[in-house]
This record gives structure tokens, C-alpha cells and sequence, in this order.
């Protein structure tokens, strides 16, 4: 384990699970303590903290929905009061799911941008009192090849992380030189449980799909850099390229 994040503090959203877990994982392996946000899954969000704590780090549960100001609010409060500083924001919560235009609802429409994109505004609104107070900081917004490429039957989706791209540009403007924003941006992403994508596989030039840690590690490269920010950094095994 490595120490380049020793002595800071992180907060996850929707690290319960997938990315999230793996980046949660990664920070507090590199020395971070790691605040756990989660929604509606506990047990995993539980299991994490438990991960972290034995290996020595300081971490938390704490379940808030990020679309809610008013819960936001209280989770970064929470933060302050147990933590007494926030170093590294990882904007991770999000959603995905399929939908052609249309017959895509107003309700479907709103929800993906409120989780995709309105989280992340409101999260990074909070944390940057938090992070002034402690001298500067990093935000990390997970985009995706979705807000870089147009998919068709996504297209809500497909907006929403266009939106996560230029928030990130616009924040890494607005908050320098003391705090620093840039956006991850994963191809596909796959687990031990779900069955390989095929043709993503076959059409990339690294001839496989992603892996939380991939993901992670990025994350954890730029929770430590001192002279990028307002970048977008595809991890997409070459996907951009063809």
C-alpha cells in the first residue's frame, strides 16, 4: 500500500458498489480516509467502511441522496463534524439505462439528469467551503464515453455526461488555482458477474473491457496531482480511437 494520499480525506458518492467500491478501495489504499456515500445499499456501502477500517483507515457510511440539497448539505456537515476536512471529491453516483428517443418520458429525462449531472453540481457546491478551509482540494467527476460520443438510444444519458464534461471545465475555471477539477471518463466497465462484452472487446484496440480498477486508478492519480485540472481523461482501452 502506498501513502500518497496519507493524512487526507475523501468522499465517494455511490461507492457503495462497482466503480464506486473500487475507488473507495483504491483511495484508502494509497492512505486516504474514505467517506462512503450510498443511497439505498447499506450492506455493500458497510462492507466497504469495513474493508478500509481494516487496513487502518478512517471511514464512514453515510447514506444521502445526492439529488437533494437539503441531504447533500447534512452529508457534508456530517463530514466536517467527524472528519474536520475534505481533500478529494470523487462525483460517482450515476445511472444508466436504455431508452430511444421517442419514447423517452419527461420522468426518465429528468431523473438520469438529476443523478448524472444536478448530483454533481450540488456536491461539488458543498465541498468547496469545506476544501477552501483546509487550502485547496480535488474534484473528480466520472463522466463517460457517453458524453463524448453519440449513442443513439441513450441520448438522455449521452447528455447528462456531456454535462458532467463541461461542469468540469467550468468549475476547474471558476475554483483554481486552490482547487482542482478534472473528469475521468470509462468506457465499458465490466465485473466478475456480467458476461463480456463482445463486440466492445473485439473493437478496441486493447481487446478488453475495463475493470474497476482502472477506473480507480486514474482517480487516484489525479486525487494526487498538482498541475492538471480541466482535463478528461477517457479510460476506454483505445475506444476514442476507433
Amino acid at each position: 500500500m502506498g501513502q500518497t494520499l496519507a493524512g487526507k480525506v475523501a468522499l465517494v458518492t455511490g461507492a457503495g458498489k462497482r466503480m464506486g467500491r473500487s475507488i473507495a478501495l483504491r483511495l484508502a489504499s494509497d492512505g486516504a480516509d474514505v467517506i462512503v456515500n450510498y443511497e439505498s445499499s447499506k450492506p455493500q456501502a458497510e462492507d466497504v467502511v469495513a474493508q478500509i477500517r481494516a487496513i487502518g483507515r478512517k471511514s464512514a457510511a453515510i447514506q444521502a441522496d445526492v439529488t437533494q440539497r437539503k441531504e447533500v448539505q447534512s452529508m457534508f456537515a456530517a463530514v466536517e463534524a467527524q472528519f474536520g476536512r475534505l481533500d478529494v471529491l470523487v462525483n460517482n453516483a450515476g445511472m444508466f439505462f436504455h431508452a430511444e428517443f421517442e419514447e423517452l418520458t419527461e420522468e426518465q429525462w429528468d431523473r438520469i439528469l438529476d443523478v448524472n449531472l444536478k448530483s454533481q453540481m450540488l456536491c461539488a457546491q458543498a465541498a468547496v467551503p469545506l476544501m477552501r478551509r483546509g487550502g485547496g482540494g480535488h474534484i473528480i467527476n466520472i463522466s463517460s464515453l457517453g458524453g463524448l460520443l453519440a449513442w443513439p438510444g441513450y441520448t438522455h444519458y449521452c447528455v447528462s455526461k456531456a454535462g458532467v464534461i463541461m461542469l468540469t471545465r467550468c468549475l476547474a475555471s471558476a475554483l483554481g488555482p486552490d482547487i482542482l477539477v478534472n473528469s475521468v471518463a470509462p468506457g465499458t466497465i465490466q465485473f466478475p458477474d456480467e458476461p463480456p462484452d463482445e463486440d466492445y472487446i473485439r473493437r478496441v484496440p486493447l481487446h478488453r473491457t475495463g475493470t474497476g480498477e482502472d477506473i480507480a486508478d486514474t482517480v487516484a492519480f489525479l486525487a494526487q496531482s498538482k498541475f492538471i485540472t480541466g482535463q478528461i481523461i477517457p479510460v476506454d482501452g483505445g475506444r476514442t480511437l476507433v
